[in-house]
């Protein structure tokens, strides 16, 4: 449905209106436009997907709930959620309310507001104006654009919208840019019209917008308007702090900028994924906490803590049989194996929650999963791991490999930012980025719009110690490290940033195996995704290893292609390939002496045609890399850590032909 400030709901083809799950959390989340064949929609925030205020009915018939226990602490939220896909008898789907809110006519090239469209549409539409009153395709039903049988042209969204930094976006003001750049007054009374230059070369200068109001006639074009002020040119005009997502508007006051409707610097999703590790991984428990029964159990529970502290366990005791029978006859299995798990999980549930830790501190936890210091005691389970000796591979540095059967990750939309994507991932947000950043829902609505996936990866980790030994002793690694920081000085913004030398020759290793790995198991760069785990903050809990695995929603990502690759005859094989690869790039030696390069010059040397990973595979943003740590300068390779390796496996056979 598409949700109008009123809450009108318009109809949807469940064909050309369809979006993936993927997409909904990822380039068309809440807060993102959305091209349909027949216009252009914002996805709403979570709070409009639905018109049943009853959350139980709605969990039961509506949503698709997604469950990791520890990102719902680490999140301060109950559960994440999906709508149901086309294909389920009670699709209500994603919600969405009509962005921009200009449209312009192809044939007679009028430029109004939808108010203006929807008010001729109601004059002039006959019975179908009066059957469906808000226009679900908008249409001109002006005199030269009405067929013979009242259909009109369909109406093509404005290309131009408006955005700043505090995650705000509105519409280009049309009506104030012409008036303004003409050096007139706003008339009483404005209809504009949009035309293109006869050379189709033009750019900005070619556009013209126009006033047609006769005591009027202001005109001019689109020049300059781009700019970054070129607002500016409208006396007074800032920042209306428009959020068209939930029909809220807040003071803002920022100097907006014009963007083309379509550009990617519109919306950046921040996504925060977890990986599901022992105890909550077990099927079992998922299945119980994902019903609504366990919900409605849990939402009593905190009721009473609530209300009559300290009797928690004499509440569920009372409660205890019935519970188990209603969840039982709903899960489909025996009360005598759910109420042992129904207890516990009610009894030890944190009413406080983790949300207090930091990225690298929730990550420390999938480090011990990964790396085999957690204990995992169930047998269907969604995390199975293997642990392969590090000494079977003969890989410099190398101190262990395990290899992920079977992981399942959970990825939940928080918010977004414009004009600049923030920090995430490993070195998680900092300070200044956070007035930057919109959350998709309310403070009280207790979920996320979330998804998961299915998969299958390789674990590495590292000698801590002799890495950061390494680091520490060479003169190559410290003056590379100073570049980066001198850079970083450069901007008010990235002041905060941290710039660890392990970091990148963990990054820049995970970006160069991803690549290689792409070509040896069949899966394309982008299937394939990375995870950091590197100790920034808290040295007492040293973390050296990088986690790369399939980032699919489908069943591509339980193939076994992967994890094949990670035996110890293949890995050392893909590492030789990998780091041969990156010795030379095809844009050296430019690439390869960069003082600074890529986004705000924070990578040096590494570029698109050696080392950059598709958006989707990247957890920074393709940031902070450097191949001379791994494979050393064009004019001495000795400075690499892996150089010397590298030179003896050359002697032994070409990684060429491998």
């Amino acid at each position: 449905m598409v949700n109008e400030p009123k809450k009108v709901k318009l109809g949807k083809g469940k064909v050309t209106h369809n979006v993936r799950a993927a997409q909904a959390i990822l380039q068309y989340g809440v807060g993102a436009m959305v091209d349909f064949p027949d216009q252009t929609l914002m996805t709403a925030a979570p709070e409009y997907w639905s018109e049943n205020d009853n959350e139980l009915r709605r969990i039961r018939e509506e949503l698709r709930l997604i469950r990791d226990e520890r990102l719902e602490r680490q999140l301060g939220v109950d559960y994440f959620a999906i709508p149901h896909d086309k294909s389920h008898p009670n699709e209500q789907g994603i919600a969405y309310t009509r962005f921009p809110r200009w449209y312009f006519c192809p044939k007679c090239r009028r430029l109004e507001p939808l108010s203006f469209w929807l008010k001729e549409y109601r004059q002039k539409g006959g019975t179908r104006a009066e059957e469906k009153p808000d226009m679900e395709k908008p249409v001109c039903l002006g005199e030269a654009c009405r067929g013979p049988r009242g259909k009109g042209i369909n109406l093509v969204p404005a290309r131009i919208v408006v955005a700043c930094d505090a995650g705000h976006i509105d519409d280009f003001p049309w009506i104030e840019w012409v008036h303004a750049v003409a050096k007139k007054d706003v008339c009483g009374d404005p209809h504009l019209k949009f035309k293109t230059g006869v050379n189709s070369s033009a750019g900005l200068e070619g556009l013209t917008v126009s006033c047609e109001n006769e005591n009027c006639k202001a005109k001019a074009t689109l020049e300059h308007s781009f700019d970054k002020n070129g607002l500016r040119r409208i006396p007074g005009y800032d920042c209306h702090g428009r959020m068209p997502w939930r029909n809220e508007r807040e003071s803002c006051g920022r100097i907006p900028q014009a963007k083309q409707r379509g550009a990617s610097v519109v919306y950046y999703p921040k996504v925060d994924s977890s990986l599901v590790i022992p105890p909550y991984s077990d099927r079992l428990r998922t299945k119980i906490i994902s019903s609504a029964e366990y919900i409605d159990f849990l939402s009593k529970v905190k009721d009473n803590d609530k209300y009559n502290p300290g009797t928690r366990e004499v509440f569920i005791n009372t409660r205890l049989n019935d519970w188990v029978s209603e969840l039982s006859s709903s899960v489909h299995i025996e009360a005598e194996i759910i109420g042992p798990i129904l207890i516990t999980l009610l009894t030890q549930f944190d009413t406080e929650g983790e949300n207090d830790a930091s990225s690298e501190v929730y990550r420390q936890a999938e480090y011990s999963a990964l790396n085999g210091s957690m204990l995992q005691t169930s047998v269907d389970d969604d995390f199975e791991r293997e642990e392969r000796n590090g000494d079977e591979y003969n890989i410099r540095g190398v101190s262990q490999v395990a290899l992920l059967h079977k992981i399942r990750e959970v990825r939940a939309l928080v918010g977004f930012t414009r004009l600049d994507p923030a920090s995430t991932g490993s070195l998680g947000m900092p300070p200044q980025d956070a007035g930057r950043f919109q959350c998709v829902k309310k403070p009280d609505t207790r979920w996320y719009p979330g998804y998961e996936v299915r998969g299958e990866g390789i674990f590495i980790q590292f000698d801590n110690d002799f890495i950061v030994n390494w680091l520490a002793t060479n003169d190559h690694v410290e003056s590379q490290i100073t570049k980066l920081r001198k850079n970083a000085a450069l901007n008010e913004r990235l002041s905060g940033m941290k710039i660890d030398p392990k970091f990148i020759f963990l990054h820049t290793l995970s970006h160069l195996l991803i690549q290689r790995l792409s070509f040896e198991s069949g899966y394309n760069s982008a299937s394939l995704r990375e995870r950091i785990y590197c100790d920034l903050d808290h040295p007492e809990f040293p973390m050296c290893g990088i986690f790369i695995y399939t980032a699919c929603g489908d069943s591509e990502g339980t193939l076994g292609g992967l994890v094949r690759q990670g035996l110890p005859g293949r890995l050392r094989k893909v590492f030789a390939s990998a780091l041969e690869s990156a010795r030379w790039c095809s844009n050296d030696p430019v690439c390869g002496e960069s003082g600074g390069q890529g986004r705000n010059a924070m990578n040096l040397a590494a570029c698109h045609a050696c080392a950059l990973l598709p958006e989707t595979s990247c957890e920074e943003f393709n940031v902070l890399l450097d191949r001379t740590l791994l494979i050393g300068r064009i004019t001495d390779r000795n400075v690499g850590f892996f150089s010397s390796w590298l030179d003896g496996i050359s002697k032994e056979e070409s990684p060429n032909a491998l």
